[in-house]
């Protein structure tokens, strides 16, 4: 454990202040005395970039990057907005952040703690973890239109996916669940996104060998 923790806080918009706000309290309450945490706050989101005009500068992403680590809120406004339109701030803001930072790994923890109550299930049945690939796929913004705003119009967006990409992920994947339940799901499209698909699947079986003692299934999306 490291003696200090130097983070960039982007409270955002909407819930996401709330969010970091509560994230800060209970890491220092986890760590208590044994980490000194500092916190600088950075106001980025629609909110701003309507004020302002600015959503993600040079400069701002590079004080960004001293830091040990960024809590995120939430960033978005409402999505009927026309000056928001064409995912400015999910692209000049979230993609910049994780393409700058190389964010390939994107790993969402779901879980129902005891005390809390779900129309799913009861505590403890929901535990699991989703990785995902978070630079790559749809999110490289491969795409365009051709004779907009005709009756024959045509729009693409193309999904792009690399063995390093996808290589990565899927080994942190086998790692985590080697540190769990020793069972990884694959959930993918491969009956229809055939070649996305494909390398998916290769991989986890090349990389799967590398780890026995992890089960392996796989579902469809």
């Amino acid at each position: 454990m490291p003696s200090s923790l130097n983070l960039a806080v982007i409270g955002g918009d909407g819930i996401g202040p709330e969010v970091t706000a509560e994230a800060i309290a209970t890491l220092r309450a986890a760590v208590g005395s044994e980490v000194d945490i500092t916190t600088t706050d950075y106001d980025l989101g629609a909110a701003h970039f309507l004020a302002t005009g600015e959503v993600l500068s040079d400069e701002t992403l590079d004080k960004l990057s001293r830091h040990d680590a960024i809590v995120l809120g939430a960033v978005g406004g409402d999505p009927t907005d026309p000056r928001l339109a064409g995912g400015i701030i999910e692209r000049g803001l979230l993609l910049k952040l994780r393409f700058a930072f190389d964010h390939g790994v994107n790993v969402r923890p779901t879980v129902l703690f005891p005390g809390l109550e779900s129309p799913l299930k009861n505590p403890g049945v929901i535990d699991f973890v989703v990785i995902r690939e978070g630079t790559e796929g749809p999110y490289v913004g491969n795409g365009g239109v051709l004779r907009q705003g005709t009756p024959f119009e045509i729009a693409n967006e193309v999904s792009v996916n690399t063995a390093h990409g996808v290589e990565r992920v899927v080994r942190f994947a086998f790692e985590k669940a080697r540190s769990r339940r020793k069972k990884l799901t694959l959930v993918h499209k491969t009956n229809v996104l055939v070649h996305a698909g494909g390398l998916w699947s290769r991989i986890v079986r090349e990389v799967g060998a590398e780890f026995p003692d992890v089960s392996v299934d796989y579902l469809h999306i």
